[in-house]
């Protein structure tokens, strides 16, 4: 048999080889539901056994009857514990005693914190007086709590207005520990801020330096100074705003844990309040601190020089008299800071005069100890020095 070559089909038409045909299977519509098919592959649905199910419905059953159990038992516990306050105050006579105020306060130690208070303080009665009131009311709710009686926590924060230098810080200080020896708070200490402390230069600062500055003053006492810059009304955009808002919230919710003092100046924490009426219906209570007397304030000095082991000698009082008096008539008097300074200048007057005196050609060195206590008239500033510096001097 012969085989014919190519060359005898020249000429003649090429037929086109056709593919042979593949089967794909179309992607499922999105809005259809099933199991979507992927180049003919269909996902595996999720199962599980009815066993499976059966035991965590159960599982669930059973929590919730538990948190029901408790909360049954919680309600009885509660309904028993009234009953039983009921039956104790039916049953016990009017007459029981629970002890003497004179007992509470020198157990839990309020008098020897008041006396500390009458000790620092010169003056100020009213401002004593109602420091007295309000430990009185924390006493007496400690006798009523002791027989069973209701009690509750009063609003301890506290309004501290008057002019610099009137013994605010101190008796916030005191404040804080009378409310730890009561046991109204854990530690009693005290944390001063001014608005420098709690409002931030830029969006988003604000709100952790003012949460910094409070976790700082749990347990305690936040005296907040000058508080009437925490609010610009004339400025929208003040961030200071944001800071009063989180005292707000901190101030109802946190009562018992941390109590709030603003202190400034009468005038201004009055607009403040004004300004901001959740605050000031948060103030249980305003201490109005006045101004000294010039008595007072040579009180004060001589209460200053004897802490600092120093002695002013009768002559030197009546100049230091004048020099105050002098001093009130002038501006940036700030009163017990006022006379501090005055004590401060004068002990650097005596230890330059015994300098020179014991370094001197006629001097021997020598220097007694009643020297390195004394301060002499010559050391004190006098009335005719402070008005030859001028009206608007601001030396001591």
């Amino acid at each position: 048999m012969g085989f014919v070559g190519a060359s005898a089909f020249r000429g003649a038409p090429v037929r086109a080889q056709r593919a042979p045909a593949v089967c794909r299977a179309r992607p499922a519509a999105a809005s259809r539901s099933g199991p979507v098919m992927q180049d003919a592959e269909y996902e595996v649905p999720q199962t599980r056994r009815l066993s499976d199910a059966l035991k965590e419905a159960d599982v669930e059953a059973r929590k919730e009857a538990v948190a029901a159990e408790k909360r049954r038992a919680a309600r009885e516990a509660a309904r028993d514990s009234r009953q039983r306050k009921i039956d104790f105050m039916t049953n016990i006579p009017d007459t029981t005693s629970v002890g003497t105020v004179d007992e509470y306060m020198f157990k839990e130690g309020v008098r020897e914190i008041l006396l500390k208070l009458d000790t620092d303080l010169v003056g100020l009665k009213p401002v004593k007086q109602r420091v007295r009131e309000i430990a009185a009311l924390l006493i007496v709710d400690k006798m009523r709590n002791k027989l069973g009686l209701e009690t509750a926590v009063p609003s301890l924060h506290m309004s501290l207005t008057g002019s610099p230098g009137t013994g605010k810080t101190t008796v916030a200080m005191r404040m804080g520990q009378i409310l730890q020896r009561m046991g109204y708070s854990r530690s009693g200490h005290l944390i001063v801020a001014t608005r420098d402390d709690l409002v931030g230069q830029y969006v988003g600062h604000t709100a952790p330096k003012t949460k910094e500055m409070i976790k700082k003053a749990m347990g305690g006492c936040l005296l907040v100074d000058e508080a009437y810059y925490l609010y610009n009304a004339s400025n929208d955009r003040d961030y200071g705003q944001e800071a009063v808002e989180i005292l707000l919230n901190v101030m109802e919710n946190n009562k018992e844990d941390l109590v709030v003092l603003l202190a400034g100046y009468e005038d201004k924490m009055n607009n403040f309040y004004n300004s901001i009426p959740g605050m000031n219906s948060r103030i249980g209570n305003h201490i109005a601190f006045p101004d000294y007397e010039a008595d007072e304030l040579v009180d004060i000095a001589k209460v200053m020089t004897k802490e600092l082991q120093y002695e002013m000698t009768e002559e030197c009082l009546p100049i230091f008299k004048q020099y105050i008096e002098k001093r009130m008539e002038m501006p940036y008097f700030s009163n017990a800071r006022t006379v501090r300074n005055a004590v401060d200048r004068a002990r650097m007057r005596a230890a330059i005069r015994l300098f020179n005196s014991a370094m001197g050609r006629e001097g021997s060195g020598m220097v007694s100890r009643k020297d390195l206590m004394s301060i002499t008239p010559e050391d004190v500033v006098t009335a005719q020095e402070l008005a030859n510096r001028g009206s608007t001097a601001i030396v001591e």
